[in-house]
């Protein structure tokens, strides 16, 4: 029988709405919701009901992604899934880190916070955007952005789909070009140029940050997505993968590939929205992908009818 993981997805994936019906489905997500509320007043208001503009930016953005992934994370558990294995897009690597025990609850969130803080401070330095080109091979998609002074590959999501982040005064030239070569250019919704040299002032802001936390050896094995391997058990090593992803590319579509390689048959995308299930379908159809609400659905529907359940794949 094949693995189980948990992916979390990154910024990008927010909405207004997002986490409502976890809220609605699970008592233990719930409590989740109201414990980072507790920390961070107004997250689920600002999740559920937004407005749009102030969730999209990145220092309410990233703590409302995380309560949300946290609830689902809790909720999963307390109907009994188990996992083998986890992975995080970018943001999503914080609740990865929790989720595989390395790091606690309140760290995470204390983490999540400075993290979307210091991001934001950076992108304010430097006016930056970021456009998913689609329907070009990567080879061509870097020799683009050789074109421009300060234009960078930052997520390798899937055959046909690389994120670029640049100047946002070079957006508009940047478009035309994806096109003229045969590409489509979708600008994201995303404050600043994430996982390029635009956010190393974030890592400098986070480099004494980061030892305020307290890392323990993790029970479940969490992919990097920099490195596309898991974690180090060293907590020198552990700190210096997680500075390393905030100014560096995500690679995502090899992370992937590592961990059906390695017997990962499953996964169970646990956070908003459906993003990384289409690209998991377009680097391999043959494995089995789950949204976290459709696990939830399915074990109330069990359990009103009085049957026994059990996430078996």
């Amino acid at each position: 029988m094949g693995k189980i993981a948990l992916l979390f997805p990154g910024q990008g994936s927010q909405f207004v709405g997002m986490g409502k019906p976890l809220y609605e489905l699970s008592q233990c997500a719930r409590e989740i919701f109201d414990q980072v509320d507790a920390v961070h007043p107004g997250t689920s208001t600002l999740c559920f009901e937004g407005p749009a503009k102030a969730l999209n930016q990145t220092l309410n953005t990233q703590p409302c992604i995380f309560a949300v992934e946290l609830a689902a994370l809790t909720a999963l558990k307390c109907v009994g899934v188990e996992v083998q294995g986890i992975a995080g897009f970018s943001l999503g690597e914080v609740s990865g880190l929790v989720a595989s025990g390395v790091l606690s609850m309140a760290d995470g969130l204390k983490f999540v916070k400075k993290r979307g803080q210091a991001m934001d401070e950076a992108s304010q330095m430097t006016p930056a955007s970021m456009v998913a080109v689609l329907k070009l091979d990567n080879a061509t998609v870097e020799a683009l952005c050789k074109e421009f002074s300060q234009c960078y590959p930052v997520n390798y999501n899937c055959p046909g789909q690389l994120v670029v982040a640049m100047l946002r005064d070079d957006q508009e030239a940047f478009l035309i070009r994806a096109k003229e070569l045969g590409g489509r250019g979708i600008p994201l919704t995303i404050s600043g140029g994430f996982h390029s040299p635009f956010m190393t002032y974030a890592t400098k802001l986070l480099e004494k940050k980061i030892y305020e936390l307290t890392f323990s050896a993790g029970s479940i094995p969490l992919y990097s997505n920099a490195y596309a391997k898991p974690y180090p058990e060293s907590p020198v090593e552990i700190r210096d993968y997680i500075l390393h992803q905030i100014n560096h590319p995500v690679l995502w579509e090899q992370t992937m590939r590592n961990m059906i390689a390695d017997g990962f048959t499953t996964f169970i995308e646990c956070g908003p929205g459906k993003t990384l299930g289409g690209f998991l379908k377009k680097i391999d159809k043959s494995v089995l992908y789950y949204h976290v609400e459709t696990v939830l659905t399915d074990y109330l529907e069990a359990k009103n009818a009085g049957k026994e359940w059990s996430f078996v794949c």
